[in-house]
């Protein structure tokens, strides 16, 4: 269905390929998984099957790529459009309509399809992805994650033969997650469909791959396998296949059902020994670490602790939070207090309320009840230069805080903003991205390097909040855990941070309290261990492993083996 021919693709301006030497095939009715490090290609590679590349993006390719015969170099997206569903990372870029429904049906009028016809197809896919009640919801004022299934239902109406998905699952909670899964398994199994998807959360997705294909680094050769085969090799793997190497098990499992059947000896082994957690944040200003602890490169860079709150003070406060937006009540009676030093993971499904909170403790939401109050303030009352100095927001698209030609140009802005010392944002985005050079432009980063060089920008200011909406969308297992390096420290240093996100990966490693919200309410706020590990939708893979012991992580496990 889909055939890769000794293709490369070089980009205007570059000295080299970003793909190179990709020579596959893709069988019709197979789920075919493309996997490997940020930035090492991979939407390239999906946007040769779509015609985007090089039609839209430029550059040369060469090799030949055809897709149910066509060849995409001579057929442009427009004529392959009746063949091939493409969704991207950024499902705002694709919508051209104004409402859920509409969105749906747009591209069936496209294609000329029967009102009949189009009438039924969207009744199908609203309730395969749990979209009916959204029906008449304007795009804009949707969550995230709603979004992403809105975007995923535009390209199924028209029954493609091949779908092109680019971390389709990456702004969906546990549960959508599953449902969009297993729609696509419904597709591929009942339906013949192809399916070429990039995803960077594996625990996801790999156990559902008939093939997987794996870039190791940027105009490297593809390695082609099957899953088990190269998850053995590949730099990027998730949580089953790690505990699986640490454990010394072969063939790797590759679900939890798969690790559970195996792990009766490594629970022998670590029976009666209790991870470490990474337990509650104190009220007051946190201990230094300890002396074994290395500094990072980070540490030494920065020019000392953020602004403190006054002794025993909350860097943020939330009283019976209610926020009504566009009719629809967001939030109900919230209680959140978090201290200086502490992580919170914000958690819950699709439109729980996550994003809006964020919003409330920046002063982008003003409250239609009840208080906010960040380190003394009350935010949506106070100057935006005042504010950048107590609290600073990564929202869910880093495109919204980038507005200049190069990464030069947004990090002197950000110096200006913070009125920090020239070169202080730089210093960070050469920590965070290193080998991205000043002329780059932010377009040209990966989703994953954008968040990186957003971060930078916000952390000049020093904020003793720091808010993070889905911060780990379109990043790969090493950047991640550089992410959690760094946010570490800045708890160490005093920064209290909240994150809202459905990576449970991530609120496992790092948080000290998850706070769950469901229809705007929380309904569960408490150490990490407890909440996550009484959830069978929020449980990290390690935890369903090695139930009924409460280990969170791999690295947990390896450390007591250690």
């Amino acid at each position: 269905m889909i055939r890769f021919e000794n293709v490369s693709v070089t980009y205007d301006g570059a000295d080299r390929p970003t793909v190179r030497g990709v020579d596959l095939e893709v069988p019709e009715g197979e789920l075919v998984l493309l996997v490997g490090p940020s930035g090492v290609g991979k939407s390239t590679v999906l946007g040769a099957v779509s015609g985007l590349v090089p039609h839209f993006t430029g550059g040369t390719l060469r090799g030949r790529v055809t897709v149910a015969g066509r060849d995409t170099r001579t057929h442009k997206p427009r004529e392959l459009a009746d063949v091939v569903g493409t969704v991207g990372q950024d499902p705002l870029s694709h919508f051209v309509t104004d409402t859920v429904e509409d969105e749906l049906a747009y591209g069936m009028e496209s294609l000329g399809l029967a009102p009949d016809v189009m009438r039924r197809r969207v009744e199908e896919v609203l309730d395969l992805l749990g979209l009916a009640d959204l029906r008449d919801r304007p795009l804009s004022t949707l969550s995230g994650g709603q979004q992403q299934r809105v975007a995923i239902g535009s390209v199924l109406t028209p029954h493609p033969k091949v779908l092109v998905l680019d971390e389709p699952t990456s702004a969906l909670d546990p549960a959508a997650a599953e449902e969009v899964l297993a729609v696509l398994q419904r597709l591929v199994h009942d339906l013949g469909t192809t399916v070429l998807m990039a995803e960077h959360r594996l625990e996801r997705v790999v156990q559902y791959a008939d093939q997987v294909v794996l870039l190791p680094e940027p105009g490297a050769v593809p390695l082609v396998g099957a899953p088990a085969d190269v998850m053995a090799v590949s730099p990027v793997y998730p949580p089953v296949v790690d505990l699986g190497r640490l454990a010394g098990w072969s063939p790797l499992p590759l679900t939890v059902r798969d690790a559970r059947r195996r792990a009766a000896d490594l629970r022998q082994r670590l029976h009666g020994r209790e991870p470490v957690p990474a337990g509650p944040a104190p009220a007051m200003a946190p201990p230094p670490p300890p002396p074994s602890r290395r500094p990072s490169r980070w540490r030494l860079r920065r020019r000392g602790a953020p602004e403190a709150a006054p002794a025993g003070a909350p860097a943020a406060e939330v009283r019976s939070l209610t926020v009504v937006r566009d009719g629809i009540r967001a939030l109900r009676r919230v209680e959140l207090s978090v201290a200086p030093g502490e992580t919170v993971a914000l958690m819950g499904r699709n439109g729980a309320g996550k994003s809006t909170l964020l919003g409330t403790l920046v002063g982008l939401v003003e409250p239609s009840g009840g208080s906010v109050r960040v380190g003394g303030a009350v935010p949506h009352r106070t100057a935006p230069r005042e504010l950048v100095r107590r609290v600073g927001l990564v929202p869910q698209e880093p495109r919204d805080l980038l507005y200049a030609d190069t990464v030069a140009a947004e990090c002197a802005a950000a110096d200006r903003d913070a009125q920090a010392a020239p070169g202080t944002c730089r210093a960070l985005v050469s920590d965070l991205l290193p080998g991205v050079t000043d002329d780059t432009h932010p377009r040209d980063l990966s989703e994953g390097q954008r968040l990186a060089l957003a971060l930078a920008v916000v952390l000049t200011a020093r904020p003793p909040l720091l808010l993070l909406d889905e911060p780990t969308r379109g990043l790969d297992y090493g950047a991640k855990a550089r992410l959690v390096a760094l946010l570490r420290d800045l708890a160490a240093e005093g920064h209290a941070i909240v994150l809202a996100t459905h990576d449970v990966e991530l609120a496992a490693e790092l948080a000290h309290r998850v706070v769950l919200l469901a229809e705007g309410e929380v309904i569960a706020d408490g150490p990490t261990a407890e909440v996550v590990v009484s959830s069978p939708s929020f449980a990290p893979q390690v935890t369903k492993i090695l139930a009924p012991q409460r280990w969170l992580t791999a690295a947990q496990v390896r450390e007591a083996l250690a």
